[in-house]
C-alpha cells in the first residue's frame, strides 16, 4: 500500500518534534552532573543518548498507546489535524528553547493536538476520559518529584551522618548510575509520545487496521531523540544547572534518582509526564530540604508559569494553522 504525502509529512514532522524534545530534555538529565562536575559536557550527553536510545527498545509502548489512541480519536481526526498539532508544538518548543525556558514539550503536544482536533472536527473528536488521564499525570507528577525530591535528601544526609569528606566522591561516581536510570526512563516516556503520534497517523492513513506499532517506529523515534540528546541543549542546561541554587554532587545524585524512579513508574502505568517538570521539582525538592531558602524561587515561579500556559498557546497556534491550512488549501 502506497503512503500518501500527506502521512509522511506528519511522520517527519513527528521526528522534528522528537528531535527538538531530546535536544532540549538533554538538559533535564545532564544539568546536574555537569554543574556538580561529576562530569564532562560531552562525556555526559553522551551517556545520555544511549541510555535514551535503550530505553523505548527495552521498556514496551504503553505510553505510546496512551498517546496514539486516548486522547483523540482515530475514526475523525485526519492528517491535516495532527500536521497542525505537530507544527503547533513544535513552534512552542522552539519559542521556549530561545528564551532558555525549560517548558515541557509534553504540555505542548497534548496541546496541539487538542487545539487541532477540536477546530477540525469539534469535540467529538476529543476523548474526554483520556485527556483527564493524562493531565493528572502531568500536574500530579511534579508534586510527587518535588515531595520525593525533599525526602529522599532527608534520608541521604541520616544515612550519611558523620561520614567523612569523601563521601562527595561516592555521589560523583554515583551520579553514573543515576544519570543512567533517568536516560532511560526518559527514554521511555518522552520517545513513546513520538512513536504513539507515528502510529496514530498510520492508522488514519490506512496502513494500520489497529494500534499495533511497528518496530521501524520504535527503532526511528528512538534514534531520532538520541540523536537530539546527543547536541544538547545548552541554554536550558544553565538554567536547570545553576539558576535554582548551587548544585554539589549530592543535589545531582538525590534529584536524578528521584527523577528517574517518578518517570520509571509512570511510564509502567503508561502515563505521559513531562521530564522537564519532574527533573525541575525534584531540583527544588532536594533544595528546599536542605534548606528553605537555599531555592531561588522567582526562576521557579517563572517556569511555573510557562508550565501553566504551554497547553492553551500551544492549542491556539495549532488551531490556527489548521485554520491557515484550510484557508490556503484551494491555492496549493
Amino acid at each position: 500500500m502506497l503512503i500518501s504525502s500527506s502521512l509522511l509529512l506528519v511522520i517527519f514532522l513527528a521526528l522534528i518534534f522528537e528531535f527538538i524534545n531530546g535536544m532540549r530534555d538533554s538538559s533535564n538529565i545532564v544539568a546536574t552532573m555537569i554543574s556538580s562536575r561529576a562530569f564532562n559536557p560531552q562525556t555526559a550527553l553522551g551517556l545520555t543518548a544511549v541510555a535514551e536510545f535503550a530505553g523505548p527498545l527495552l521498556f514496551g509502548v504503553t505510553v505510546a498507546k496512551t498517546i496514539g489512541s486516548d486522547i483523540v480519536s482515530a475514526s475523525i481526526i485526519s492528517l491535516q489535524a495532527l500536521t497542525a498539532g505537530l507544527i503547533g508544538a513544535i513552534i512552542w518548543n522552539l519559542i521556549t528553547w530561545y528564551l532558555g525556558i525549560p517548558s515541557s514539550s509534553s504540555h505542548a503536544l497534548i496541546g496541539g493536538l487538542i487545539g487541532a482536533a477540536v477546530i477540525s472536527s469539534g469535540w467529538d473528536a476529543v476523548k474526554f476520559d483520556g485527556i483527564v488521564k493524562v493531565l493528572m499525570a502531568l500536574f500530579i507528577s511534579p508534586v510527587i518529584g518535588f515531595v520525593s525530591g525533599f525526602i529522599l535528601l532527608k534520608i541521604v544526609y541520616l544515612l550519611s551522618f558523620n561520614a567523612t569528606p569523601h563521601i562527595n566522591q561516592f555521589f560523583k561516581r554515583s551520579q553514573f548510575f543515576t544519570a543512567v536510570a533517568l536516560a532511560f526512563s526518559h527514554g521511555t516516556n518522552d520517545a513513546q509520545k513520538t512513536i504513539g503520534i507515528i502510529t496514530l497517523s498510520l492508522i488514519i492513513g490506512g496502513q494500520l487496521s489497529g494500534f499495533n506499532v511497528p518496530f521501524w517506529v520504535v527503532l526511528l523515534s528512538a534514534g531520532t531523540m538520541a540523536a537530539g540528546t546527543a547536541l544538547g541543549g545548552w541554554r536550558l542546561i544553565r538554567t536547570l544547572g545553576g539558576k535554582f541554587y548551587k548544585i554539589r554532587p549530592v543535589h545531582g545524585f538525590a534529584s536524578q534518582l528521584t527523577s528517574g524512579i517518578v518517570i520509571l513508574g509512570a511510564s509502567a502505568l503508561g502515563m505521559p509526564v513531562s521530564t522537564t517538570q519532574v527533573v525541575s521539582s525534584s531540583i527544588i525538592g532536594v533544595g528546599a530540604s536542605e534548606r528553605f531558602g537555599k531555592v531561588r524561587w522567582g526562576v521557579a515561579v517563572d517556569i511555573l508559569t510557562a508550565w501553566v500556559i504551554t497547553i492553551p498557546v500551544s492549542a491556539l497556534f495549532s488551531a490556527g494553522i489548521y485554520y491557515s491550512i484550510e484557508l490556503f488549501k484551494p491555492s496549493l
